[in-house]
C-alpha cells in the first residue's frame, strides 16, 4: 500500500471535522429534546457556516460597543440625542431580539477589510454604493433628510456601514416605543425587513455610509401611514420577532 498523499490527508481531516459537527449537533438536539434529521442538518450547516465565515457573525451582544436608548417625545430638532430623563438605555440584547445585527470594524481598512469581505460573501451582498449625507453633498438635501425621517419599512433588509461621521437609526420595538441607535464610523448595522425605522444625522450634520444589497437595489420605502400591519413584510417581521 502506498503512502498517504497530502491531499488525501486533508480530505480525511475534513471528513473527521464534519463527523464531529454531526455528533455535536446530535448532542445539542438531544439535550433540547428536538432531535430530528431536519434539525441535525440545519444546525450542522449553521455550525459549518460559522467555521467557514467566522468574521461574518454579528458582535456578541454581551460585548458589543453599540449605544442605544429609548427616546423622549420632544418635538425639538431631530438631530439632538432625545434621551429620556433620566436616560433609559437599550441593551444590545434587546436590539438583537428585534432582529438588528451589528458589527464593529475599522473604516480605514475599507474596501480591503477581510471582515467586511467575509460579511459580504456570507450574506450574498453583490451590490454596493456610497452615500454622503450632508447639506453640502446631497442633492435636494432638505427633501431627502425629511423622507429619511419618515417612519417606514422596506421589503428587504437595510444595510449601512458608516465610514465617516455619524447618525441615528430610530427603530420601533413591538410596544411601539422609539429606540435611538447612535451609529458612528466603523459601525455596520442591518435592520431587518419589515421593521419600522427612520434615519437622521446627529449634530455633526455629516455621514458617509456604504450601502449593501443583494442583487439590484430597491430603495422604495413604505411609510407607516400608508400601509396596514398586514403588509407581508411587516407581518413576517412581527411573527419572526415574537417567535424568537
Amino acid at each position: 500500500m502506498g503512502a498517504i498523499t497530502e491531499s488525501e490527508m486533508q480530505l480525511a481531516q475534513v471528513g473527521v471535522f464534519l463527523w464531529i459537527l454531526v455528533l455535536k449537533t446530535y448532542e445539542i438536539e438531544e439535550q433540547h429534546h428536538s432531535l430530528s434529521v431536519s434539525n441535525i442538518c440545519t444546525n450542522t450547516t449553521h455550525i459549518l457556516f460559522i467555521y467557514i465565515f467566522p468574521h461574518s457573525q454579528p458582535e456578541d451582544p454581551k460585548t458589543a460597543n453599540i449605544e442605544a436608548w429609548y427616546m423622549d417625545d420632544s418635538p425639538d430638532d431631530q438631530r439632538l440625542p432625545h434621551r429620556q430623563y433620566p436616560n433609559l438605555p437599550c441593551s444590545a440584547e434587546t436590539l438583537q431580539s428585534l432582529g438588528i445585527k451589528y458589527w464593529s470594524m475599522n473604516p480605514s481598512l475599507y474596501p480591503n477589510d477581510p471582515k467586511l469581505q467575509a460579511i459580504r460573501k456570507a450574506r450574498g451582498y453583490s451590490y454596493e454604493d456610497c452615500i454622503t449625507v450632508s447639506p453640502a453633498t446631497l442633492p435636494n438635501y432638505q427633501d431627502k433628510i425629511k423622507s429619511f425621517y419618515e417612519e417606514h419599512i422596506h421589503t428587504d433588509e437595510e444595510v449601512r456601514y458608516i465610514l465617516e461621521g455619524a447618525g441615528y437609526f430610530d427603530v420601533r420595538d413591538l410596544e411601539d416605543r422609539w429606540i435611538r441607535v447612535h451609529t458612528k464610523a466603523g459601525d455596520l448595522i442591518i435592520l431587518p425587513e419589515g421593521i419600522y425605522h427612520r434615519f437622521t444625522l446627529d449634530e455633526g450634520n455629516y455621514a458617509k455610509a456604504l450601502r449593501l444589497f443583494i442583487g439590484e437595489p430597491v430603495w422604495t420605502p413604505f411609510n407607516r401611514n400608508t400601509i396596514e400591519e398586514s403588509h407581508p413584510s411587516r407581518a413576517i417581521y412581527v411573527q419572526t420577532v415574537k417567535a424568537s
